[in-house]
């Protein structure tokens, strides 16, 4: 009998090439790669994939056998796609390639099964593919992320609250710190959603999914400063996801027999 195939975590950023800001990318790629290495320490086999860089069709080629996927930070969202306009303070480059390859995949694990971590601006992409706006620019950023400062010393910590019947809940408990860097947030929620944690300011910092395994977290828990248990919690949050969908099929598929056994006694 073969060994089973380890379980397959797809990693999706936006990009991998931002000549224009080399300290971003250079921050934004550690953050990609603590990812890709935690989730490699617990055991998933992991593939990374930069969205803008591949275009649509190859990025669902690319993790069309995951078992999970983790939408990471980013960008800004491009506005058209949850009815705003351009021209807010603060914004940012779009990659709109990255925008519909990532969105494509919240609407394929949502019809899969397949569960689903968003980390910031992953966040917000799970929330504008369900229906739902953003925020376009937080005033009172000095909450969510250190303003003015070089990019190195961006991250912010601040406390959430958590609902105590989420499964964020589960994995956190029902209040921690954590790191945020972002200037825009979920405004009104997609379709599906719930609010699972918010800031003191009242800004919204995780969504779950009422009935599929998608959760959203608008903060970095990848952050090399973030309490040190939270990114293997989350991940452990896909893993047992995962495990619980397979016993749910194992189930599913030898109650027939089990029922035709009984018939025949």
């Amino acid at each position: 009998m073969s060994a089973p195939r380890p379980r397959r975590l797809a990693v999706v950023q936006v990009t991998r090439h931002r000549p224009e800001n080399e300290a971003y990318n250079a921050l934004v790629q550690v953050l990609n790669g603590r990812v890709w290495a935690m989730a490699g320490d617990a055991g998933w086999d992991v593939v990374r994939v930069a969205a803008a860089d591949v275009g649509v069709h190859a990025l669902l080629d690319a993790t069309a056998d995951a078992d999970a996927v983790v939408i990471m930070g980013g960008e800004d969202v491009s506005p058209e796609l949850y009815g705003g306009s351009t021209g807010y303070p603060g914004e940012s480059t779009h990659f709109p390639s990255a925008d519909d390859g990532q969105i494509a995949l919240v609407t394929r694990a949502l019809h899969r099964g397949t569960p689903l971590l968003g980390i910031c601006r992953g966040a917000q992409i799970i929330n504008v593919a369900l229906g739902g706006t953003l925020h376009q620019h937080l005033e009172a950023g000095d909450l969510h992320r250190n303003v003015g400062v070089p990019i190195t010393e961006v991250m912010h910590d601040h406390d959430v609250e958590i609902d105590p019947a989420s499964t964020l809940a589960a994995a956190l408990g029902t209040s921690t710190t954590v790191r945020s860097a972002h200037h825009q947030a979920i405004d009104r929620l997609g379709s599906g959603l719930s609010v699972v944690a918010t800031a003191p300011d009242g800004v919204i910092e995780a969504v779950e999914h009422d009935t599929a395994d998608i959760l959203g977290v608008q903060w970095h828990p990848e952050d090399a400063q973030s309490p040190a248990e939270q990114l293997p919690a989350l991940l452990d949050v896909l893993a047992r996801a995962l495990a619980a969908g397979a016993e749910y099929e194992l189930a599913a598929a030898t109650a027939p027999a089990a029922r035709s056994d009984a018939a025949a006694a």
